[in-house]
């Protein structure tokens, strides 16, 4: 499974119209990406996703980024695992995270409690299934110190979200010299701060409104402020904009840091307002010959 140099995260590529995206798929594969991530939405079309894109491709691998634990049971996500494993080898990367209290409590108020311990449990789960996933195909969206420590111990890395290369160096340090530290690292190519703010200003509003996302970036030395109106000094350091030199840029503090591999997240007007639907061929063109 190489999970080196860069990647593609897209909710598009899972979601939206699935002929373009498996075209897409096998294009990112051709330009030397090397691994594909898609969230899930909350219920089973997510394996559905992974499977249409392992079939879309060879070589490459296809992440979850991440699995919502809450909305799947160990049995079923182990044996989706085992099946998809069975049909296309060692491609699939399943990435676990304990979501958000206000998403998951929307649908059965108060369940969300003790996040930790149900990572744990789930983890537990897929060890313990019929046909276990094994603890290095799978990482874990880890921001926190606590759950760095449980994705050392219990998976093959770390896939944190909305992070700085800072991060990355905390991240490196949690899980040590042998498990993979993948960040994923929201892009905007574009020619001016204004440009930038325009695509991305309310997309990383609507995150940092999150406590899990605002509580990770004051961890890493912004302040309340920083947080409340989207500073430039936090808004430059969580989405790399400007040309592809930027982008560059920032993939190698990352990589300066301890990153393994780095799952780029192409922001535009179009996939800020509708994710599910967008496919930012264009852009991944643009990154791929400046980058590999």
């Amino acid at each position: 499974m190489n999970l080196s140099g860069v990647g593609v995260w897209s909710a598009g590529l899972g979601y939206g119209d699935p002929a373009e995206a498996a075209d897409a798929a096998a294009e990112l594969e051709e330009l030397g990406f090397s691994a594909v991530w898609v969230p899930d939405p909350g219920g089973p079309e997510v394996f559905d996703a992974v499977g249409r894109l392992l079939a879309a491709t060879r070589r490459m691998v296809v992440a979850t980024g991440v699995l919502n634990l809450w909305a799947h049971t160990p049995t079923a996500a182990a044996m989706s695992y085992a099946s998809l494993s069975a049909t296309h080898g060692d491609r699939f990367l399943l990435g676990v995270g304990v979501s958000h209290a206000h998403r998951v409590d929307a649908l059965e108020p108060g369940r969300y409690r003790r996040p930790l311990a149900a990572m744990t449990a789930f983890l537990d789960g897929l060890d313990t299934a019929d046909q276990p996933v094994p603890s290095e195909s799978r990482v874990l969206a880890a921001l926190g110190p606590k759950m760095l420590e449980v994705a050392a111990k219990r998976a093959r890395g770390v896939h944190p979200y909305l992070v700085t290369p800072e991060h990355t160096r905390r991240a490196r340090e949690a899980v040590g010299d042998g498990g993979l530290v993948l960040p994923e690292q929201t892009v905007v190519l574009a020619a001016d701060a204004d440009e930038a703010r325009a695509i991305g200003d309310d997309w990383l509003r609507s995150y940092l409104a999150q406590p899990n996302y605002a509580n990770s970036l004051l961890r890493l030395g912004f302040t309340e402020e920083d947080v409340a109106t989207v500073s430039d000094r936090l808004f430059g350091a969580v989405i790399a904009w400007g040309d592809e030199a930027a982008v560059k840029r920032r993939v190698d503090e990352h990589r300066a840091a301890g990153a393994d591999h780095v799952a780029l997240q192409v922001l535009t007007a179009e996939s800020a307002v509708s994710p599910l639907a967008a496919l930012s061929r264009t852009q991944w063109r643009r990154l791929a010959a400046a980058l590999i």
